[in-house]
Order: C-alpha cells, then structure tokens, then sequence
C-alpha cells in the first residue's frame, strides 16, 4: 500500500473504480454513545473513532486465525468503507452486546464492530441512525501533542461528526500501514496516542504537498471527493513512551 492513496491505481479510497471493486464489499460499524444530555466532545470523538479503528486492526481476533480475520481481510482487499452511527439508551446497550470493541476516550464511548457486508447489517445496529452526531467541543482543543501522530483535517470541508469520524480511521488505517510490526507494538502500548486538529489553511496546503499519507474520499456521503485527512507524524510512534491506555474493551 502507498503512502499516498491518491496516487495508487488500487487505493481503497479513489472515486473511480479499481480492481478492488470486484470484491464483494464491506464495511466496518462504528457506533458512538449520544446521550442527550452529556454528549461527547466533538475532537474526543475524532480522536476515539481514530483509536477504535486501531484498536480492532491490532486485536488478536483480527489476525491469523482469529475469528474476525476473515472478515478484515475480505474488508481490506476491496473498499475501505467505514459508516458511523449513533445510539443511546437502550441501543446502546444493544449495541454493546454484539460482537465488539469498545474504546472510550476523554467523554467519548465508540464501539467498533468486525466488517460486515454491505447489505447484512445486524439488524440492531441496521435500525440506528447515521444522521444526528454533530457535537461541538466546548473549549477550544488544547494544541495538538508534537510527540504523537497528528491526524490533520482538511480546513475548507464542513462534515458531521460522524463523517469526520469515519475519515480520521481511514487516517489512522493508513499510518498503521506504514508501520513495522515493531512501531505497530509500540504505538500499541503507547495507547494509540495520536491528536486530530483542523489545519489552516496555509499548513494544510504545506501538509499536502510534504509526501505524507493522505486521505481522498470517494465522495459517497457528504462531500465530493476530494482530500479529508493528512497524516503527520506516524514516524514518531517509536519513541512513545508507554503509557495507560484508553479503555478497550
């Protein structure tokens, strides 16, 4: 996989139709806790979705021959389609007694699920809404950790949380693709540390242009397609020191 999947003739995030369409498709479920009245914080969320992401690539039951392998590899060898939705109450609860991973942040809860086919959601997360996630952080977010991955967003798009969501585990997906199975380790017992803030505009141009991996949506949902994610920093997962981890569970 290249660093850059805008460039790749096989890249599971080009618009136009690549070998990979010719697999049966799938998508990875993410579900994030909405409570009415203690919503998350919108840049925890980000940044929780970016760790579910993570946290289900590295699980022992995603690899090998563990019981989930089978639908990641099918997964990853067509498109890489990631569709946030979001529960409360007794959905939630629902939600957390399928098959699943749950990684909570700061204020954030997001269960991620193995892939499913497109067309064979279970039904209890099938009924749950995908419109309705947008948060709103309620202080400015602290500037980003110069030490972790950064996960930039693209300063000239308007998306919702949940879609924002979405894109910044595509951005965490492909610095895990970069990495050895060393960094993967360390990054691991690091907590997945990593920040996602929106570039300015000047940054943002600067970002694109470096060689670093970047995310093109497809343009299914939301947005044309067009550049959401720039990932800077995966290089520096090696020197994270270890550090209590989220919780995953």
């Amino acid at each position: 996989m290249t660093s850059d999947p805008t460039s790749s003739d096989d890249s599971p995030f080009r618009s136009e139709p690549t070998v990979r369409d010719k697999a049966v498709q799938f998508v990875l479920p993410l579900v994030v806790h909405i409570e009415k009245a203690a919503p998350p914080a919108r840049t925890d969320a980000l940044e929780t979705s970016a760790r579910a992401v993570l946290t289900i690539l590295s699980d022992e039951r995603s690899l090998g021959d563990g019981e989930w392998a089978q639908a990641m590899r099918d997964w990853q060898d067509a498109r890489i389609r990631k569709v946030v939705r979001r529960a409360r109450g007794a959905e939630w609860r629902r939600a957390e007694a399928l098959p699943g991973i749950t990684v909570t942040g700061r204020s954030a809860e997001v269960r991620v699920f193995p892939p499913v086919p497109l067309d064979g959601w279970p039904k209890d997360l099938a009924r749950l809404q995908v419109s309705g996630t947008d948060l709103d952080d309620p202080e400015p977010p602290a500037p980003a950790d110069p030490t972790a991955p950064v996960l930039w967003l693209n300063p000239e798009l308007d998306m919702s949380a949940g879609k924002t969501m979405a894109q910044t585990g595509h951005g965490a997906q492909l610095a895990w693709w970069e990495l050895s199975e060393k960094e993967r380790t360390a990054w691991r017992e690091a907590g997945f540390a990593l920040s996602v803030r929106t570039a300015d505009p000047a940054r943002w141009r600067e970002l694109t242009a470096s060689g670093i991996p970047l995310v093109r949506d497809a343009g299914f949902t939301e947005i044309a397609p067009g550049l959401t994610v720039a990932v800077e920093g995966h290089d520096r997962v090696g020197t994270l020191p270890e550090r209590a981890q989220h919780s995953a569970g």
